[in-house]
């Protein structure tokens, strides 16, 4: 079991420091929130391997070397906590607690050195139970700052919902929300191995902590990463839909719709272009919650008659008919070369679509091809 511990131990580390240079040498600039990110994963990378070489005896023989401890640890929450807060956007509206942090580490590591350099000269046969003791002050005192920054991020996250009202347009956040309760269940596993090591010495109390350290990092690694990607992507894209500059006219019909010329209801026709045009017009195509109430309650039409327009003159149902108007979007960003580097999920989230799955089978529905073999044409 130890050795099963320690392999996943190291296989994090190495998945951990993979992860800081694949986002230091990608092309795509990234901001302060990735910065943050990558030092979550490397602080928790570099105490578990420090954890690692402690406990499979790659340690000099040094008095100096085999004392001090670097409490990296201390560094991972203050960091996850930056990097929520400008994840959010939000990091001009909250404490910032990087210095004060900083300081702590400093701290800590000048009353290690100054403890073993007593001990060293000053101790009978270089006895560390005071270093020892220190070490385990120093664990609870970490403890107790660690989970003061984490309450704080609970309470953002949970409790000021007005500090996160815009990010909730570009993601639902529930991805960090099960970061969190992970991170419960890693303070527990925390506060269980101290305990347990200060009344019984027992290191083994550990195995749980390192264990749920390793699977964070592959967790966090995908998930920080990868929906950092997506909301930037969604945040420009807002802001080109804002300014009408690759939307879909309502003056070019879909493929969608039907032109049969044989249709004898001009009347109805009318109607129906008018519904299309105001759908488009107004961008209601690009809100994923658009619903046929909203339209007929805009337009001042009864459902039934609106259903019967847009399944006489589309050919679709109401949900068919919006989602084929999304495709056009969609195709629009995937066949423009300005927005080549955009992840395809972003593009697909900001037509309209509520999931990359419905985005894919609508597309491939109404184009007979995924969005990805559609974009390589062009």
């Amino acid at each position: 079991m130890v050795k099963i511990i320690n392999f996943l131990l190291i296989a994090g580390v190495l998945q951990g420091f993979g992860f800081n240079l694949v986002t230091i040498f990608v092309k795509k600039k990234f901001g302060k929130a990735i910065i943050f990110l990558n030092l979550v994963v490397l602080f928790i990378s570099l105490n578990n391997l420090q954890r690692w070489l402690i406990d499979n005896g790659f340690i000099s023989d040094l008095f100096l070397i085999q004392q001090l401890e670097i409490p990296w640890y201390v560094l991972i929450f203050p960091m996850f906590y930056a990097f929520v807060t400008h994840f959010l956007k939000i990091e001009d509206r909250v404490n910032d607690f990087i210095k004060l942090t900083l300081f702590i580490f400093i701290i800590e590591i000048i009353i290690r050195l100054c403890l073993i350099s007593y001990v060293y000269y000053e101790v009978p046969n270089l006895d560390d139970t005071l270093i020892e003791r220190y070490t385990k002050i120093e664990e609870v005192c970490n403890l107790c700052y660690c989970v003061f920054l984490f309450v704080n991020t609970c309470i953002i996250i949970f409790i000021k919902h007005s500090l996160i009202e815009y990010i909730l347009d570009f993601d639902d956040l529930n991805w960090i929300k099960w970061f969190i309760r992970f991170g419960i269940i890693i303070i527990l596993f925390w506060l269980f191995a101290v305990i347990v090591e200060s009344f019984t010495g027992n290191e083994m109390a550990y195995i749980p902590l390192r264990l749920g350290t390793s699977i964070l990092l592959y967790w966090i690694c995908y998930h920080g990463f990868y929906k950092y990607n997506v909301v930037q992507d969604r945040i420009l894209l807002r802001s080109t839909i804002d300014d009408n500059k690759v939307l879909i006219s309502s003056n070019s019909e879909s493929k969608s719709i039907n032109q049969n010329e044989n249709i004898l209801n001009k009347k109805h026709q009318k109607e129906f272009d008018e519904i299309r045009n105001h759908i488009i017009e107004n961008k209601l195509y690009l809100n994923p919650l658009l619903s046929m109430e909203t339209i007929t309650n805009e337009l001042g039409i009864s459902k039934s008659h609106f259903s019967k327009l847009i399944n006489t003159y589309s050919d679709y149902n109401f949900s068919d008919f919006v989602n084929a108007l999304r495709v056009e979007q969609a195709k629009k960003f995937l066949s423009n070369d300005d927005f080549s580097a955009y992840t395809i999920v972003a593009i697909g989230l900001e037509c309209g679509f509520n999931s990359k799955s419905t985005f894919y089978s609508a597309f491939k529905k109404f184009t007979s091809e995924t969005p990805s073999s559609f974009r390589d044409q062009f």
